[in-house]
């Protein structure tokens, strides 16, 4: 699992995030939440966990997208007195009970078992793809891209959004999505007879019903459209 753990000081550091992303950072007083940032159009950017300590905000995000939430945060920055900086923190993660000592339990999914971040690794020897396939747990440039919207993903049902905390990028889509619509795609676990592969397009009655993401056994996770997501459904590489 690559991760990198960004660091957020400053007096401005809680106000400063929490007008840019989906959850309340209030709540990671102490504690641990999960959340997005968003384009203005409410496309996913990236998601990470937000850890917060006395002085300091954490910010447990994939590898491949630090960088680039790094650069935007600081794009918005402006004057507010807060400092983005990379620490040589370390995520790991187990299922074990009791939990060690200063870790935190995963807030999307009690099924996820717990993150601990310090400079040398605990994780014990899970296999995670199959565990998120089992729970419809999303993955950060798999089920996530940047043609995602976070709600088709399961955000809310991730703990992922807070609609009552106020602004924060794209909320106005997020909201109207939540309030004036029905879902009619998202990310689904299906069930496999036969073989299938990650990209592979599915087809129902000949039609386009979706597309194949992380295979797991017999079980994956795919991105449907719900509306002819029914019965038998088909693969074709």
């Amino acid at each position: 699992m690559s991760r990198t753990i960004l660091t957020l000081t400053g007096s401005d550091r809680v106000s400063f995030l929490d007008g840019l992303i989906t959850n309340d950072v209030a709540k990671a007083a102490g504690a641990i939440i999960y959340a997005a940032l968003l384009t203005p159009q409410g496309k996913f950017l990236a998601d990470f966990f937000v850890i917060g300590e006395n002085d300091r905000l954490l910010i447990d995000v994939a590898q491949s997208h630090a960088a680039g939430l790094a650069q935007r945060l600081t794009m918005y920055r402006l004057r507010a007195d807060v400092q983005i900086a990379e620490t040589d923190l370390r995520v790991s993660r187990g299922l074990s009970s009791p939990m060690p000592d200063g870790a935190y339990s995963d807030p999307r999914d009690p099924a996820l078992g717990w993150r601990h971040y310090s400079t040398r690794d605990v994780s014990e020897d899970i296999d995670w793809t199959a565990l998120r396939v089992a729970h419809n747990i999303p993955e950060t440039g798999v089920e996530l891209t940047t043609d995602s919207f976070i709600l088709e993903a399961g955000f809310e049902r991730l703990n992922g959004v807070d609609f009552k905390k106020g602004c924060f990028v794209g909320q106005e889509i997020v909201a109207r999505m939540k309030h004036k619509t029905d879902l009619r795609k998202g990310i689904a676990r299906i069930r496999i007879d036969g073989t299938a592969h990650p990209g592979d397009d599915i087809t129902a009655d000949g039609k386009p019903a979706g597309v194949v993401h992380t295979v797991s056994g017999d079980n994956a996770l795919a991105f449907l459209r719900f509306d002819r997501a029914k019965g038998a459904m088909q693969t074709a590489t």
